[in-house]
């Protein structure tokens, strides 16, 4: 298993001790990088696995950094591209009870929305790999940003190589067309990709502001879920990219910003059934309660990665097995600061066989 992750990495910006932007400014604001393609390499390599990553950097110091973390821990950097261009940036007020978090962009002009797709030389960089993993996030950043990730995911499908994709919809973004909406350019982008994919990921919100796909009445905003519908809207996906063989929904109870109920469900598209984690011992979906998070930002990539070294790994024998794993990774990964995750693959075992008390380690 070697799984290649492209797209853009940025200088995160967090104001300390869940203190506002506008109040933390002037003053000290914690540093740190992070993006979700960037994230899925890192969490996987934290848990074991062989990544590699891709992306433009700008020739400087900033990307020289920010190459030099990901190293530092294991992921091949070899393919990362440095030209013009700048290190995108964001910013995240983090919430706390009913105030919701909070993040603002500055992407334009980043290497990676500049790099055209010839200038990766892709075909060198795929040789033994086993999967590819992107986003919808790096293609709504620039026309040329999408036409890369589009001509990847092609060129992966062509070659034998695994595709998949976390839908991961940024209203935010999405504005490179002029006369376009977010959702109408995602719509028409996005297809593109995921006609090359075997795994989706994402949640039911996305699925519609992506594909204009929606089953059900499940609101995100109430914190009710209809896993049912989740189903159904997995199922639409299936026949309508015919490549895809499995479709992973997180389930994300909102009941405030610092108390979510977590979970998720696993799609297979050839058995037409569908598996639910984290599932009591009588055999119900009980999701994980978190009460007090410390940062949900990046909580869905360390998802994406769990369940990227679940399902190609050999560790696990079943879906329901690489599930429980992926949703256990993501709910520790709520407990840490940053978009990567450091909590390794012994404690995230731990918490699927039970041990979610917190106490003391001895």
């Amino acid at each position: 298993m070697k799984i290649l992750c492209f797209g853009e990495v940025m200088l995160r910006f967090m104001p300390q001790q869940h203190k506002m932007l506008l109040q933390s400014l002037p003053g000290a604001l914690d540093v740190t990088f992070g993006g979700a393609e960037a994230n899925v390499a890192w969490d996987i390599t934290m848990l074991g696995g062989d990544t590699s990553y891709v992306t433009a950097l700008p020739d400087n110091f900033l990307g020289k950094a920010c190459a030099n973390q990901l190293r530092s821990i294991g992921v091949d950097v070899s393919g990362i591209v440095y030209d013009n261009g700048r290190i995108g940036t964001y910013y995240v007020e983090a919430g706390a009870n009913q105030r919701a978090s909070k993040v603002v962009y500055d992407r334009a002009n980043s290497s990676v929305s500049l790099t055209p797709f010839e200038a990766y030389d892709f075909d060198k960089k795929l040789e033994g790999i086993t999967r590819v993993h992107l986003s919808g996030i790096t293609p709504a950043i620039s026309e040329i940003a999408a036409d890369a990730c589009i001509k990847l995911a092609k060129l992966a499908h062509s070659k034998g190589i695994a595709v998949s994709c976390d839908l991961n919809f940024r209203g935010k973004l999405w504005k490179w067309q002029d006369g376009k909406a977010p959702r109408e350019l995602a719509r028409e982008v996005m297809p593109k990709i995921l006609e090359n994919v075997d795994l989706v990921i994402g949640n039911e919100e996305d699925a519609f502001d992506v594909l204009g796909i929606k089953s059900g009445s499940s609101d995100v905003e109430s914190g009710e879920l209809d896993i049912e519908a989740y189903k159904e809207t997995a199922r639409k996906i299936a026949e309508k990219f015919k490549t895809v063989k499995k479709v992973a929904f997180t389930l994300r109870e909102s009941l405030s910003a610092t108390h979510n109920n977590w979970g998720a469900m696993l799609f297979d598209v050839a058995s037409n059934s569908a598996v639910l984690a984290p599932m009591s011992k009588d055999g119900k979906y009980t999701p994980y309660q978190i009460k007090s998070i410390v940062d949900r930002v990046g909580g869905g990539d360390s998802f994406a990665a769990g369940l990227l070294y679940g399902l190609d790994s050999g560790d696990f024998d079943n879906d329901a097995d690489a599930l429980a794993f992926a949703v256990a990774n993501s709910c520790l990964a709520h407990s840490v600061l940053g978009d990567y995750s450091f909590v390794p693959k012994s404690d995230v075992v731990a918490l699927m066989k039970g041990a979610g008390s917190g106490r003391v380690q001895r």
